[in-house]
């Protein structure tokens, strides 16, 4: 009887307001707003005495913080190839103190969250902690960074699991291609290297063990905290990561070596049986740090970089070839790659690869129009606008640059770019970067 009352007094106050409200026209298009700058939450920073750098985004009503510990991957070895990977992997595997188990499950009992994350240049171990739990919590993080053991029957398993993945992955045309094109484009690097089965057998509980301990120190360390940070929380932090974390005798070295792409431009895997073709086409270009990488970011957009992207309307809303493609660019500190990547019917694979070029060719000869520059404008800005939802994304933000050696100009520039950009600038970028024939193409399945 409650509930019906209840009910007939929301009718009521619904109808009363209602009145006072006009219809909304759905013919008429939402106000356009144009987005004048972007607002980054920019942090405070601290540095321990052990080197350990500490940079804290205050922001936020919710008592949680996210930490996350950062650390430079140690140089790639190609005779252990798997070490950066593998130490990551396994350091929740258990510490003088306690095991796996046990470490989940003090984490679990008081609601945080861990995980590992291994990068080709940084490595990471991040916890989401209700702000009243970090003194129990962060006792297991400093254990875990000082005291792992990674036991040989952990570590045998882990060798049998990620074998077991490896072989599965194998069996995918996009995995494949992609492992080739990396190695075409990165030469012996470690962005160009792709496990083997027989790597996981390299792994050794010393080799891991002194690769631990030259890395995971202090001073090759950076941590972020993001979220509500009180001073007290701080100060607990600072104890726990200063005091009795101590540099080793040995200090950690990061040198990737320069990146030597391959002579052929031409990889084909033919899979009689296959369905479907993998198509992976691309080419090294320049870094973040480049003056032209954010209006490249731009051509990139228009050409396969969001889903009304000219690809996307040519090779699967035209043709129906794919249910998807697109274009990226990635960036790291010693260069970066263009890349075209996508999964086409095998009886239209050559077809495909020929609309690809198309495409890429009509940048270079015909101006873009403004009324789809400034729709892709409008999507770019705002999806940077977007994804700052929340403090822990600008965070996000701050490694992006961070990690680059890069600053906060960045994303001014990246704002005035954007909004800026002509398609005369971009026709010149096109015929600046985009040469088809000197692409490295890649296909597996048929051709």
């Amino acid at each position: 009887m409650y509930g019906h009352r209840l009910n007939q007094e929301i009718f009521k106050s619904h109808k009363s307001r209602s009145n006072n409200i006009h219809m909304i026209n759905r013919k008429l298009a939402p106000e356009f707003r144009a987005i004048d700058n972007i607002n980054l939450i920019r942090p405070e920073h601290k540095k321990l005495s052990n080197g350990c750098n500490i940079f804290c985004f205050n922001s936020g009503d919710q008592e949680l913080v996210r930490i996350e510990w950062v650390f430079g991957n140690l140089s790639f070895d190609p005779a252990k190839p798997l070490l950066n990977m593998a130490v990551n992997s396994m350091l929740t595997d258990g510490t003088t103190t306690l095991t796996a188990a046990q470490i989940a499950d003090k984490i679990d009992f008081y609601g945080a969250f861990l995980q590992v994350d291994y990068g080709y240049e940084n490595s990471q171990v991040t916890l989401y902690s209700l702000n009243k739990h970090l003194h129990h919590t962060l006792p297991v993080i400093a254990d875990i960074l000082n005291n792992s053991i990674f036991p040989e029957k952990e570590l045998e398993t882990f060798k049998r699991n990620q074998q077991q993945k490896l072989q599965v992955s194998l069996q995918k045309n996009d995995v494949v291609a992609r492992r080739a094109f990396n190695r075409a484009v990165y030469g012996t690097t470690i962005f160009g290297y792709a496990a083997e089965m027989t790597d996981y057998q390299t792994l050794q509980h010393d080799d891991m063990l002194a690769h631990y301990k030259k890395m995971y120190q202090p001073s090759n360390c950076t941590i972020v905290i993001a979220g509500k940070i009180e001073p007290e929380m701080l100060t607990l932090l600072t104890d726990t990561f200063d005091k009795d974390w101590e540099n080793s005798p040995i200090p950690a070295v990061t040198i990737q070596p320069d990146i030597k792409a391959a002579a052929d431009l031409f990889y084909f895997t033919e899979k009689p049986e296959a369905l479907q073709s993998a198509i992976r086409i691309g080419t090294p270009i320049i870094n973040r740090s480049h003056e032209d990488f954010q209006a490249l970011q731009v051509l990139n957009t228009v050409f396969g970089g969001y889903f009304g992207s000219r690809l996307m309307a040519n090779i699967r809303e035209d043709k129906g070839y794919t249910y998807g493609i697109g274009s990226g660019l990635a960036s790291f500190k010693q260069g970066g790659s263009f890349f075209i990547a996508t999964e086409v019917g095998a009886d239209v694979c050559k077809s495909a690869v020929a609309e690809i070029e198309k495409e890429m060719n009509l940048l270079k000869t015909e101006l873009v129009p403004e009324e789809e520059l400034s729709l892709v404008r409008n999507y770019m800005l705002g999806s940077l606008l977007g994804s700052l939802e929340n403090v822990f994304s600008h965070a996000d933000k701050f490694k992006t640059i961070y990690f680059a050696g890069l600053d906060y100009d960045y994303y001014d520039r990246y704002t005035v770019t954007v909004k800026n950009i002509t398609s005369d600038k971009l026709i010149q970028l096109a015929n600046t970067y985009f040469n088809f024939d000197q692409f490295y193409k890649v296909i597996v399945g048929k051709y």
